[in-house]
């Protein structure tokens, strides 16, 4: 059986195959940005001094950094509305229930990422902003973040990337995002070959240009970084002058 390459090309200019790879990116985008917010504040909690606050976090992130994603989908969307009745009603969607599996991992896997980027900041940074008069929020904020950020800015992207790709076992729950696009017309025409090839050309090019935004971002702060330590160092010179 030889590859079509027609029925390659309709795939690739589908309908289903758009919607679902818009689906699985907005899906991607948005579990990231809550799983980054709170994985700062299970971060934060893990550098509580106060010991059951500390513990929680870390026992969050054991749990959940060790479940696989598939089975965290299957719980969401199946085990569950066993549990709670008002997650069976029609406003629990497949995606609501991908979004809280692929949230929670996200979550346990980010504290870890925020937890080193905070560590790697020197104590004597908060120090410093503690004798500048900044109140502890205002430290985090102008002195301890920019750094935190600028560390983990390569693993962020990275963990991006792997969330397009993670999408893809949302399958299993019946999200139409784009795998399930691909699989459909497999089970509907049996032709493997150009289906999953133009699944497969999606996520190269999603890949390839979130690729692409996180070596320009990395640059942008990395270029911005350098200037702002730059600053005081121009600022004495000229005072010295």
């Amino acid at each position: 059986m030889q590859f079509d390459v027609s029925l390659f090309l309709e795939a690739l200019t589908s309908q289903a195959y758009l919607s679902g790879a818009a689906l699985a990116i907005g899906l991607a985008f948005l579990a990231q940005f809550l799983g980054s917010v709170l994985g700062l504040g299970v971060a934060m909690l893990r550098r509580s001094s106060f010991r059951p606050l500390s513990l929680f976090a870390l026992g969050y992130a054991w749990v959940f950094r060790a479940l696989p994603v598939l089975l965290l989908l299957i719980l969401a969307w199946n085990a569950l509305p066993q549990m709670v009745p008002a997650l069976r009603e029609s406003w629990y969607t497949p995606f609501l229930a991908a979004l809280l599996a692929l949230t929670v991992h996200e979550t346990a896997l980010m504290s870890e990422v925020f937890r080193s980027g905070l560590s790697s900041v020197n104590e004597g940074q908060r120090l410093a902003g503690r004798a500048l008069g900044f109140a502890p929020v205002g430290t985090y904020r102008w002195i301890i973040m920019p750094q935190v950020i600028r560390t983990i800015l390569p693993p962020l992207g990275n963990r991006i990337i792997l969330q397009v790709q993670i999408t893809s076992l949302t399958s299993v729950i019946a999200m139409e995002e784009l795998m399930t696009a691909a699989q459909d017309e497999v089970t509907r025409t049996f032709r493997y070959a150009e289906f999953y090839t133009a699944a497969a050309v999606y996520y190269l090019v999603i890949v390839s240009l979130l690729m692409l935004a996180q070596h320009y971002v990395e640059r942008r702060y990395k270029w911005t970084s350098s200037r702002s330590a730059a600053q005081p160092k121009k600022t004495k010179a000229s005072v010295s002058a």
